[in-house]
């Protein structure tokens, strides 16, 4: 990441040249241009490097440097005021809340305002994932939008978010960071109005181009506060209004913002080898809780090498991360990838890779009653003597395709009603009327013949039903016993009536 500010490395004394009064300054409250221009007075004017050094904006913590940057119009207009109050309410009531999203925000703030600050954007879109996903990069909506910037898949992949079997790049600090203000600088480009611009990340910009368009087809403003919108778009932008209030003057509504560093809180070191994320996790003498926070990206407990990731560290984590690896004898990932070449069970998968069943089905998420497609791609222990990285084509192509558990079809064959048709078998035996007419050679609409044969196909048989049909058949066959008896040998047996139903000829096969 690129940087104008003169920042210290973290653990270590910040320097205090001549500017530093502008420092103590800013820390009392005076604006950044003001602290700016007298620490450059109090610099000789014949050495510019040091008047540029002094005259840059110097900051106590990450907050002030975002206050330092707002650039988008307030929304304080009569239409809008109300769901901007609604919505500083709605956090000022809920501090335990607050206190959870600013101290999770800890670990991202500097490199998104970093970013937003090196394209020149205004600092209330860093505060953006508050809104949307209250800094949890875990974050999945209903709508299986994912992420601290809550991208949808379709989206994603507009902006070279990888979506992989092992990788979710949507859930990626720095990825994700990139791809929305791509986004964002895009949609400002098309409505030339940040406020629009976010209304069109929220609702979707073709979404807000027809509201516009309708707009001034019919001769109203096309500000915010007058165009139709959905309800959730329309409380969108004041949220983050009333975040930006908050943040502004915390202590007038009684917020305790957590102490943030205006420093980076994590550095990127590029993977090389395939390595379990247990393993980096113990070479960065971190917790794996705390590497799944910087790193949420990776869905398997293996980073595989093939796309070269960059796996997120703590600032001085990082060294340690790399020494101890230069150090390091032995494999670094116990995980590799299998080909499934045959539909199987986990059972019978299990069994031909000599692992437990629980082990395969933990370690890929496979549900109960369900078996693995031919062509699916499975993680399994690596064999000692396999050191060789996963291939680039497997890492970037695997997927695991998984289908129910469905119990063997069962032929039933049944004597047809005098008004049967397929409707009517279908319905009887929860199938469906194409079926029917499919495996008897008939038309959906067609009329069976009275005491026809009918094929119909069910995984299910319902006990109750089937005794019912096979007392119903038994009858039938008894009448047509005694009325042979009656009439004597030679005659030919006519039964007046057979019951309306379906019976079973051959029950299954």
């Amino acid at each position: 990441m690129s940087s104008s500010l003169q920042i210290p490395r973290p653990g270590s004394s910040a320097p205090t040249p001549a500017g530093a009064a502008s420092a103590t300054a800013l820390a009392d409250g005076a604006s950044a241009p003001l602290a700016a221009a007298s620490a450059a007075a109090a610099v000789p004017a014949t050495d510019a490097s040091a008047a540029a050094a002094a005259a840059a904006p110097r900051y106590t913590d990450i907050w002030q440097r975002i206050r330092g940057g707002f650039g988008i119009p307030d929304m304080d207009g009569p239409q809008m005021q109300p769901y901007v109050e609604q919505a500083v309410h709605w956090y000022t009531t809920r501090p335990d809340y607050v206190a959870r999203m600013t101290e999770r925000s800890r670990k991202y703030l500097y490199y998104i305002v970093e970013e937003v600050r090196r394209r020149g954007m205004p600092t209330e879109l860093a505060l953006l994932p508050f809104i949307e996903s209250a800094f949890n990069p875990d974050a999945l909506s209903s709508a299986k939008a994912s992420g601290m910037w809550q991208f949808i898949p379709s989206t994603g992949k507009n902006y070279n978010l990888r979506q992989t079997m092992f990788q979710d790049g949507r859930r990626d600090v720095m990825a994700s960071t990139r791809a929305a203000l791509d986004y964002l600088t895009k949609l400002h480009a098309m409505f030339g109005d940040w406020q629009l611009a976010l209304a069109a990340y929220n609702w979707g910009e073709g979404g807000l181009q027809r509201a516009v368009a309708y707009n001034q087809a019919h001769g109203l403003p096309v500000d915010y506060a007058h165009l139709r919108m959905p309800q959730e778009t329309r409380n969108y932008y004041p949220k983050l209004q009333a975040v930006k209030d908050i943040i502004e003057h915390p202590e007038q509504y009684g917020i305790t913002l957590p102490p943030v560093p205006d420093h980076p809180y994590f550095q990127p070191v590029t993977v090389t080898q395939d390595i379990d994320v247990s393993q980096a996790a113990r070479l960065a003498g971190i917790s794996v809780a705390d590497f799944r926070s910087l790193n949420p990206a990776f869905k398997k407990p293996v980073i595989l090498a093939a796309t070269h990731p960059q796996i997120l560290l703590p600032y001085d984590n990082a060294t340690q991360f790399e020494q101890a690896l230069a150090e390091h004898q032995g494999p670094l990932a116990r995980w590799t990838a299998y080909r499934v070449e045959r539909t199987s069970t986990p059972a019978a998968l299990a069994e031909h890779l000599h692992l437990t069943v629980a082990t395969l089905r933990e370690v890929n998420d496979i549900p109960s009653r369900t078996v693995i497609k031919a062509g699916s791609t499975v993680l399994v222990p690596r064999p000692p003597q396999d050191d060789a990285n996963v291939s680039r084509h497997v890492a970037e192509n695997a997927v695991l395709t998984l289908a129910p558990v469905e119990p063997p079809l069962r032929r039933l064959r049944l004597y047809a009603g005098h008004y049967d048709t397929p409707g009517t078998v279908a319905r009887r035996y929860g199938l469906s009327v194409a079926e029917v007419a499919r495996w008897n050679h008939v038309r959906e609409s067609t009329r069976f013949r009275p005491h026809a044969l009918v094929v119909v196909y069910t995984r299910e048989l319902h006990p109750h039903r089937e005794l019912r049909l096979a007392e119903q058949r038994r009858a039938h066959e008894r009448s047509v016993r005694m009325a042979q008896r009656r009439r004597g040998p030679g005659h030919t047996v006519r039964v007046a009536t057979r019951p309306s139903r379906p019976l079973i000829s051959v029950a299954e096969r």
